[in-house]
């Protein structure tokens, strides 16, 4: 019963707890240390991130297999067909519950972001679509806010199904600051100063500090949230790799014939997912680590620094009261003298007789 609670606490699914049940019953009693559990560990990790990007992997499957078996005369464009193919997956997902309607609230912010800026890169040729098809808005098909879509699925899903907590989380106003940045300047610097090298310092600054906590059954792992940042960029490339070798879209340096995509698009990948990540935290607050202290916001420090904290308080309040206690008087009714430096009237040592 403990474990199903827990389940429930992570926020799981009904799907996702029985898998979760399943799973601890299968693997409960393999060792917790040497390599054999390492090893363990590092495959329910994999399949738990593979769980966790269920729909863009779909998604990039759908699009590989229109690409080999789909007949280019067929009466449904290959577009408008990714559109009602990934617009079923959606509501497959929902109604199976394997994900959330307020995953799907997530998901719809994604698409509306996504699209705009779809809006404007194919207008300035950064990148373009196949002409064919009536699901379109302009020259950007219905589908690919899709693909905008699957990364946010996959940040609110990774959060719930690793059960993530995160040290030291830059305040969420901050946050947002550089994302609404790296977000501008995604249109600006067609026409002026790019500002992406900057911005990149940016995150690396806001959150250098900031270290993940992902549970993979009984053991958690500690890791740099920067980390997991370049981790997921580059996965994000290798699958535009995919998606452009299977004719999603292509950039102008692919038209006369497919190429790997530059990792230069690394630091793209990098400063979109930042702008991912910001949008997500907006509606799941990033959450302290068990047995950590919240302290203004998403801000965090251990409950032992907490207990500290809270001993020095203690420590001043008493130290501030045998002082009045035995402050010298003037006569045996009359109030204490209040010389330099003497404590009078405040727990934390600081008030009206505090030395100035």
């Amino acid at each position: 019963m403990a474990q199903a609670r827990s389940a429930v606490e992570r926020g799981l699914t009904s799907v996702e707890q029985r898998v979760d049940a399943w799973a601890h019953r299968r693997l409960d009693g393999l060792p917790t240390d040497g390599p054999r559990a390492w090893l363990v560990t590092l495959v329910v990790f994999v399949l738990k991130q593979a769980w966790a990007c269920l729909f863009g992997a779909l998604l990039l499957a759908l699009i590989l297999a229109t690409r080999l078996w789909y007949p280019d005369d067929a009466p449904l464009a290959r577009n408008d067909l990714l559109t009602l193919a990934a617009l079923a997956l959606q509501v497959l997902m929902l109604v199976t519950r394997l994900e959330t309607v307020a995953e799907l609230r997530v998901v719809g912010v994604f698409h509306v972001v996504g699209t705009a800026m779809e809006l404007f890169k194919t207008d300035v040729g950064s990148w373009s679509y196949a002409a064919d098809g009536v699901l379109r808005v302009g020259a950007v098909p219905l589908f690919s806010g899709f693909m905008y879509a699957a990364v946010g699925s996959y940040l609110v899903r990774v959060m719930r199904i690793f059960d993530l907590r995160f040290e030291r989380y830059p305040r969420r106003w901050v946050t947002a600051l550089v994302a609404a940045a790296v977000y501008v300047n995604f249109f600006t610097h067609h026409w002026w100063w790019d500002a992406r090298w900057l911005l990149v310092a940016a995150v690396l600054t806001v959150w250098a500090r900031c270290v993940m906590h992902v549970r993979v059954l009984t053991r958690v792992v500690r890791m740099p949230v920067l980390v997991a940042f370049g981790l997921v960029s580059a996965v994000i490339w290798v699958a535009e790799n995919l998606a452009t070798f299977a004719g999603a879209w292509l950039y102008p340096a692919q038209a006369a014939g497919w190429h790997p995509v530059s990792p230069h698009k690394l630091v793209a990948w990098f400063l979109l997912l930042v702008i991912s990540v910001v949008l997500v935290t907006w509606v799941h607050v990033p959450r302290p680590p068990a047995g950590a202290v919240t302290v203004g916001g998403t801000r965090d420090v251990p409950a032992r620094q907490g207990r500290r904290r809270r001993a020095a308080r203690s420590a001043a309040t008493a130290t501030a009261a045998t002082t009045t206690n035995s402050a010298p008087t003037t006569n045996d009714a009359g109030p204490p003298l209040r010389g330099p430096g003497s404590i009078v009237g405040s727990a934390d040592g600081v008030g009206d007789g505090a030395a100035v």
